[in-house]
């Protein structure tokens, strides 16, 4: 059986020899271009209906839509500013350039001579006097994208997204506003841009997992950076006082709304300056940056307005957790705020600290509640090995973290300085990355030398660009506002897992308490998600297939991932829950009100499209996947009871 696409494509390939049958270049090697259409537009919006002007005009884009009417025909061309209607007659460009025009596809790319005038129905339109073929579209433009809008092809996609979405573009220029904006705030402020290495023998300046690769003439491995910071100190004690680095870090992490691999990140270091100094400047470039590109320093995000505008909001951890979560850290001991971790259901391992248990607490009550910006300040002093103790308690740090709408969108912190507590701060990172931890902070020899040599009073200011360009274009995943986001390959077999890896599998269950299921829906609805989730996963799931007792006797092995079932009370919560888990490349299965009333697959089929998504009934949602990513996304839900 054809292909549906490929007999398209064949059509095309033949259209394109008849047009080099035709003596006309297929692929010529430029254009001229006088005018865009969204300036025609604007400009000539005053014409009457049915007036044509002498004025001549020469644009280039690609066929949106074609209407033929005999020897007279109308199409829309999009060009990089916008689209506009555009009307051909034979009798104009003559038989062969009409010939021509008649074996255009949509998609395809063609240049236009011609005078602008104003449709009998009133459109802005081009009357041609010359048409230029440019370019084949080979492939047809995907139809499903006007309606469904698939994000995964999208995001794979993302040339054919930009042509057929003329929104997403908006929002990428937007993008490229924000950084102009960023970069004309420091400037003028005497601020100057520098270039650290992408390519480092020994990374830091973080506490994250970084890639790894290797240099094959010195045969040593090189990592990709994760920060910048430590660089940016060292051209600070070289004698530099104002400068910052905008570019991209990289970091061993999962995909989620707000994390993709590869990002954004602008970090400034300032000399003889503080993290008073740090939180002020953080206000005024936000601030700043929204109104060259907005126009206002209000930005409605998720239905929630939100403004930027400064002073912002400041809470030390210690108010944060007593203000949102009626948490009192100084009447507890370290045993019942390690109790209180543990009734939360947080994960805490590796972490033993009054301070670690406090940023957990913090972390899972208070920072989806941070909407209107606010400085969360004053940390514990476990929390970063690089910034000076605060000057009235040395169990905390003088460190800054701000948060927009839940996420943090910031960190700053005023920097250790001194190159003996540095070092042994350091190397008590570098023994916990020897017992395991991945995240931790490595010993940098060569950044305890610089500090030696001496570094000056000075702040490190760090601010998530993907994330700044999310709020300010109302972007709901990192995804939507990085042109090309780290996929997975297409059509790559998952590897089966030998072995458990250290990046553990889990599934969650999350069943729906609040539409008061009789017990037996409850489990009705929990079988169905775990049926359907190993059906889609299979064999992967196992170890191995069986077991031997003692006596030799055989026992089917259980699947090697741990299971976990939680509850919530809003449809809402797992609408949205399925959404992220999608977007995160998770494993997800779905058990709807509709499903549970019959056994018939073609009455659910029917049912279901009968609604929209929001009216859809959710009994229960599984995700499956790593470990980490998988318990970041449910973390907000209980445990079921």
């Amino acid at each position: 059986m054809t292909n549906p696409e490929q007999a398209l494509i064949d059509q095309r390939l033949q259209k394109l020899e008849e047009i080099k049958q035709l003596g006309i270049e297929a692929y010529p090697y430029s254009y001229d271009i006088t005018h865009y259409a969204k300036n025609i537009l604007k400009e000539f919006s005053t014409l009457i209906n049915e007036e044509k002007t002498k004025t001549e005009v020469s644009l280039a884009g690609r066929v949106m839509t074609i209407r033929r009417m005999g020897k007279a025909s109308f199409a829309h061309l999009q060009d990089p500013t916008e689209k506009i209607q555009f009307y051909i007659r034979e009798d104009d460009i003559g038989q062969e350039q009409y010939e021509l025009f008649k074996k255009l596809d949509m998609g395809d790319i063609i240049g236009i001579n011609g005078i602008v005038f104003k449709t009998k129905t009133g459109e802005v339109s081009i009357w041609v006097k010359k048409l230029t073929f440019l370019a084949k579209a080979l492939r047809p433009l995907p139809e499903k994208w006007h309606g469904l809008k698939d994000t995964e092809i999208r995001y794979r996609q993302r040339y054919v997204d930009l042509i057929v979405n003329p929104e997403v573009k908006e929002v990428f220029l937007k993008r490229a506003k924000i950084y102009k904006a960023i970069r004309e705030f420091l400037d003028e402020r005497g601020f100057l841009e520098v270039r650290t290495p992408i390519l480092q023998t020994q990374y830091g300046g973080a506490n994250a997992r970084p890639f790894v690769t290797k240099i094959n003439a010195w045969n040593i491995p090189m990592y990709l950076r994760i920060a910048y910071e430590l660089d940016l100190k060292r051209l600070i004690v070289g004698g530099f006082e104002k400068i910052y680095d905008l570019s991209s870090c990289f970091r061993n992490e999962g995909v989620d709304k707000t994390h993709n691999p590869e990002f954004a990140m602008m970090e400034i270091q300032w000399a003889y300056k503080d993290y008073n100094d740090a939180m002020k400047l953080t206000e005024e470039l936000w601030e700043y940056v929204a109104k060259k590109v907005l126009g206002t320093t209000t930005i409605e995000y998720s239905g929630k307005q939100i403004n930027l505008k400064s002073p912002w909001k400041k809470l030390s951890i210690k108010d944060a957790l007593k203000e949102l979560a009626d948490i009192d850290v100084d009447d507890l001991s370290e045993k019942e705020i390690l109790d209180l971790v543990k009734r939360h259901h947080i994960e805490s391992e590796g972490k033993s600290t009054k301070g670690e248990m406090m940023m957990l607490l913090f972390e899972e009550l208070c920072e989806n509640k941070l909407i209107q910006p606010t400085h969360i300040i004053d940390h514990p002093k476990e929390s970063c090995p690089l910034s000076k103790p605060h000057r009235k308690n040395p169990e905390f740090i003088e460190r800054v973290e701000g948060f927009i709408n839940g996420m943090e969108v910031g960190n700053s912190y005023s920097e250790l300085t001194d190159p003996i507590l540095q070092k042994k701060l350091l190397e008590e990172q570098a023994k916990k990355g020897r017992g395991g931890d991945e995240e931790a902070h490595p010993m940098d020899e060569d950044y305890i030398r610089a500090l030696e040599i001496g570094l000056p009073p000075n702040v490190g200011i760090g601010i998530g660009v993907d994330r700044m360009v999310m709020l300010i274009t109302g972007a709901e995943s990192i995804r939507d506002v990085i042109l090309f986001p780290t996929m997975r390959p297409e059509n790559k077999e998952e590897e089966i897992q030998t072995s458990k890896s250290k990046e553990t599998n889990i599934a969650v269950a999350i069943v729906n308490k609040g539409l008061e299921l009789k017990k037996w829906e409850e489990m009705n609805t929990i079988a169905h998600l775990n049926a359907a989730f190993g059906a889609r996963e299979g064999r992967k799931l196992f170890l191995q297939d069986k077991i031997k007792t003692k006596d030799n006797k055989e026992i089917n092995l259980n699947i090697q991932h741990a299971i976990m079932i939680k509850e919530t009370k809003s449809n809402n919560e797992l609408l949205d829950l399925v959404k992220q888990a999608k977007e995160s490349g998770l494993e997800v299965s779905e058990f709807t009100r509709e499903m549970i009333k019959t056994t018939d697959d073609r009455k659910v089929i029917v049912e279901t499209q009968q609604k929209e998504l929001d009216e859809i009934e959710y009994l229960g949602v599984l995700v499956f996947g790593k470990k980490q990513d998988v318990e970041k996304l449910t973390k907000q839900f209980k445990l079921f009871e």
